[in-house]
Order: structure tokens, then sequence, then C-alpha cells
């Protein structure tokens, strides 16, 4: 009859139900928590399971070995970030970070996608806002990453959130691209004071060197004088004049009987002029005829 019939259906779609609830293949790389009422039960290890059917038992599967990216900005927007030095940088990263504790993460966070999301945002900004400019662009990166990361598992360990952060990885730190051009005139305008201040050091150095090499002559010349000062006073005497005359016109004049004899003067050999000969080839010089009593 046709209540003989309906109590057939009943039980053969409470028999489904409870094989359909009950039964639960659990993936190698996944964890299934277990729920009494909502009350936290158990989890379940890989393979196949049993649980009270549902409503009683709810089991929720979550893959404990996928490693899950965010990526900061989402699409091609800016992102921009303050520097301890007040720059502004455009800044693009990735975190990338799996679940540790399936029972924190069900029960812990109602978004976890979002939760992960801001601890990893405020994180950065946190520690990009104690980072130079110049490291932020530069060779500070991996201790920036290396920073992000430990501050974001802090805080998410806080939450007792269940994840845990494989790493943070910096895509791209630079200028916003609306003052690309006035960072870049910034960047080579003290890139060219450095190169300055150390031309400026080398010239320093130098003329120390120098300096300290001429007071080191000057002891020597000293000491010598000290013990001999009339042949050390003559000899200098005579490299200073040496030094003089060697750069100036000489005509030298001996006068027997005090006669001072006729020196054409305008004709007489002179010295080269040191700009004139690297400036324009010298013409060949001409010998001035020796003059009786002169010598040249």
């Amino acid at each position: 009859n046709a209540r003989a019939l309906w109590a057939i259906g009943v039980a053969i779609i409470a028999v489904v139900w409870i094989l359909f609830t009950s039964v639960h293949q659990i993936g190698p790389q996944q964890r299934g928590v277990v729920t009494y009422f909502g009350k936290y039960a158990g989890t379940l290890d890989p393979g196949v399971r049993l649980t009270m059917p549902a409503p009683i038992a709810d089991v929720t599967v979550v893959d404990v070995q996928k490693i899950r990216t965010d990526n900061f900005p989402v699409g091609d927007g800016e992102n921009l970030t303050l520097t301890g030095d007040q720059n502004i940088i455009d800044l693009a990263y990735s975190v990338r970070w799996d679940i540790s504790d399936p029972r924190d993460y069900v029960f812990q966070l109602a978004e976890p996608n979002d939760t992960v999301r801001a601890a990893a945002e405020s994180a950065m900004r946190a520690v990009v806002a104690t980072t130079t400019l110049d490291q932020a662009i530069g060779t500070g990166r991996t201790v920036i990453e290396q920073r992000v990361a430990e501050l974001t598992q802090q805080i998410l360990n806080d939450y007792k959130s269940g994840v845990r952060i494989q790493g943070v990885a910096i895509k791209q730190a630079a200028a916003p691209a609306r003052i690309v051009e006035d960072f870049n005139a910034v960047t080579a305008a003290q890139q060219e004071a450095i190169a300055n201040l150390n031309q400026s050091r080398s010239y320093a150095q130098q003329v120390v060197a120098r300096a300290q090499g001429e007071a080191a002559s000057f002891d020597k010349v000293y000491e010598q004088y000290k013990l001999a000062p009339e042949v050390t006073r003559r000899r200098m005497y005579y490299e200073t004049m040496e030094a003089v005359l060697a750069k100036s016109d000489k005509t030298i004049v001996e006068t027997p009987g005090g006669v001072v004899p006729y020196l054409p003067l305008s004709n007489a050999k002179r010295l080269p002029n040191p700009e004139a000969v690297q400036s324009t080839p010298a013409p060949a010089a001409v010998a001035a005829a020796p003059q009786p009593g002169a010598a040249q």
C-alpha cells in the first residue's frame, strides 16, 4: 500500500543520508575539522573516516599543504608607502602562506584571507616606516622581507589564526610614476655630490701629502744647517740662484780694463717661451755673431 511505500522510501533516503554525511574521504594534503552541534570534536587525518551523520556532526575539510599567495596591490594600481626619511615609494610585494593548525584556522578567523592581507599590509607599512629610501629600493630589500615576515607571523600568532607565513617577496620598490623624473634628478644630484666630495677628499690628501713632504725636506735641510750653517746657507743660495736664472735670459760680460763694450741685446739669443713652444712650432734659431769681449 501507499503507506508502506512511503516508509520504504523514507528509510532509503535516511540510509543514503547517513552514508553520505558519515563517510568522509580525506586526501593526503587535507585535514578534516569535526564539530558536534558546532563544538570542536577532533581532526580527521588522511584516509576514509567515519563520523556521526549530519546535522549531529559537521566536517570542514581544509588543504594544509597548499601554498596560498596574496599580491599587493591587487591589479595594476599603486601602493604608496611612506619611508622613515619622509619619502614615498610605490611598493609591490607578495606574501606566501599555508595552514599550520586546521582547528585554529577554522574557528579563530571568520575571514582568513582578509585577515592575512590586513596583517601583512600593516607589517609592511610598519617596517618601511623605519627604513630609509635607499634601503627600500636598494640592498635593504632582503632585510625588509625578513622583518615583514616575522612581524606578520607575530600578529597572526596573537590572533591564534593557525596560519604560517612562508615568505615575503618585494617585486617592485620605486618612486611613484608621477614624480619619477624629479626622483631621478634628485638621485643624479646626490651621486654628483658624492663624486665631488670624493674628489675633494682626494685633492686634500694630495695637498697634505705634498705639504708633509716639503716639511720633511725642510727638516732635513735644517738638520744640515745646524751642523754647518755657513756651508748650508751658501748651498741654498746657489740652488736658489740656479732655479731663478735657469728660467731667464742671461748675458755675461767680461770687461778687461774697465771698458764696457757695445752689446746688441736686441739680437741676442733668448730662451723660448714655453707656452709659445706648445702652441706653435718654434722657428729655427739664428745664432748671433759673437762680439769682441762678450760671451752669450
